[in-house]
């Protein structure tokens, strides 16, 4: 009894450790599990939700492991004489059926919270922004804005060119995304999310996802959805620049100016710079940068 109550003393201690780190901040890279760092507001509940899982799962892992090794100190053979014999015990079956649910139970109703969190929409977004998927690139308009031929701004993905989706910091950004043909799926990786692109409205699905970008920079967006021959060169790249210049740029593209042109009148690179149309043969495809 007196090495039962000491084994359930250290337990009881390190229990208690990880829920005391639980309390630190855990948004540092050997917390994060491996798990990508997030550059939106929305990436930060996402992130939380995978590590509380991997606490959760480590500290059931920690139980099994400890009863295990429990076993087989204590109740190795230590004679010839069989042990009693026992067909079933209630209480442990009822509690091993009864423990697992309420983990189950405590995932789903966490992660529930989380997605909720990140779908939220705002009533009147900073600024809104149509991405048009089809096979096997991209269109981003801007629908606040009229260019030199009185359509609104637009970024069309080609073979030898790889889109640019221009979008300010610190700025809630509305998403509306459509298909054109197959199910195809928006996803930028350091947004940890994504979202697939259903052809049309007719199954009720809204399209529609907010962003609030925390960190300016060059981000790749690649389709995660398997949709035909070249979904594989799918890749599109997306600008995070500061509310100046994303003004700027919507200007210089309004006088006329091409994509190109309007990223370097904002200093910016008029190329992607996270992926690249890779040549193949007699076409363009696009390939992702290591």
């Amino acid at each position: 009894m007196a090495r039962r109550s000491r084994l359930a003393r250290v337990a009881a201690l390190g229990l208690l450790g990880v829920l005391t780190l639980t309390g630190c901040d855990l948004n540092n890279e050997f917390w994060r599990f491996g798990f990508p760092e997030g550059v939106t507001e929305e990436s930060e509940p996402v992130r939380q939700l995978w590590t509380g899982s991997v606490i959760a799962a480590l500290i059931v892992g920690f139980i099994v492991w400890g009863l295990i090794v429990w076993s087989v100190i204590f109740h190795r053979k230590k004679g010839d004489e069989l042990p009693r014999q026992t067909a079933y015990n209630l209480p442990l079956e009822i509690a091993y059926s009864i423990f697992p649910f309420l983990i189950i139970a405590g995932l789903f109703f966490f992660t529930v919270v989380v997605q909720n969190d990140v779908q939220e929409r705002s009533d009147e977004p900073d600024t809104t922004i149509a991405v048009n998927a089809f096979k096997w690139n991209w269109q981003f308009v801007y629908p606040e804005t009229t260019g030199a031929d009185g359509e609104p701004v637009n970024t069309v993905g080609a073979t030898d060119e790889i889109p640019i989706l221009v979008m300010p910091v610190d700025q809630d950004v509305r998403f509306e995304v459509a298909s054109a043909d197959v199910i195809h799926s928006f996803w930028v990786p350091e947004f940890l999310f994504k979202l697939d692109v259903i052809p049309g409205n007719e199954n009720g699905r809204d399209n529609v996802f907010e962003v609030h970008a925390n960190e300016e920079g060059s981000y790749v967006g690649r389709c995660a959805e398997l949709c035909g021959s070249y979904h594989a060169y799918m890749n599109f790249e997306v600008r995070v620049v500061s509310g100046e210049d994303y003004d700027a740029y919507l200007a210089a593209r309004e006088a006329g100016q091409s994509t190109y042109e309007a990223l370097e009148t904002i200093g910016q690179d008029g190329e992607a710079t996270t992926t690249r149309p890779f040549r193949v043969g007699d076409g363009y495809y696009q390939q992702a940068n290591d």
